[in-house]
């Protein structure tokens, strides 16, 4: 499978640093086969055009993502901790890469309605990930019996979508682990959570 092969691993990377440094639409092929030390032409035996470089690249970094906050939320106990685990692990995850938080949040926008709503499909891991802790949190009591699991799950990853996007935007000036708390302790109050019910139902 090319999805094994080092070069195509190479490329990936090489993808992630040409567009955040160049923006997407000048992000050419030539440029990303300079970066990762590829021919042109080798290019093209992994991907059919740029945009299916950017759609694998979102697969593929959204992929290892995913199963990072997966594997972070496993020895949680309850929800509440769930949540606050994937909002540190989003932060630092993505603080850690800067190109890859440019790519995620700037230039992944700036493409055509098509390739949006490819990438959208992508997302669809991580936003699962959000429902089964919400649903979570309604059953242990923890989350507002009528919570809208849908509207909720929009909240959480607006916020923290446009935390990283304010981020990166004004250079990085903040600790984005370091406020993680803060922004659970909102997202948490947004579902119904109130520590007084939370001790009781754990008496």
């Amino acid at each position: 499978m090319k999805r094994d092969k080092p070069k195509f691993k190479q490329i990936i990377d090489a993808a992630v640093v040409v567009i955040a440094e160049n923006g997407y639409h000048q992000a050419q092929v030539s440029k990303i086969a300079k970066k990762a030390g590829v021919a042109d032409g080798t290019i093209y035996l992994y991907f059919k055009n740029k945009e299916s470089i950017l759609i694998t690249l979102f697969e593929e970094k959204m992929g290892v993502f995913a199963e990072k906050i997966r594997e972070e939320i496993a020895g949680n106990r309850d929800a509440v901790s769930k949540l606050l685990t994937l909002v540190k692990t989003h932060f630092r995850e993505m603080s850690n890469d800067l190109n890859l938080a440019i790519v995620m949040q700037l230039e992944v926008r700036q493409t055509n309605l098509d390739l949006r709503v490819k990438i959208n499909e992508v997302l669809k891991e991580y936003l699962h990930i959000i429902d089964s802790i919400l649903m979570e949190g309604v059953k242990e009591g923890l989350f507002d019996e009528n919570l809208d699991i849908r509207m909720a799950r929009k909240m959480i990853f607006g916020t923290i979508d446009e935390v990283m996007t304010h981020w990166v935007m004004t250079g990085q000036n903040q600790d984005l682990e370091a406020n993680a708390e803060k922004v659970h302790q909102l997202l948490i109050r947004g579902c119904g959570y109130q520590k007084e019910r939370s001790s009781t139902l754990g008496q």
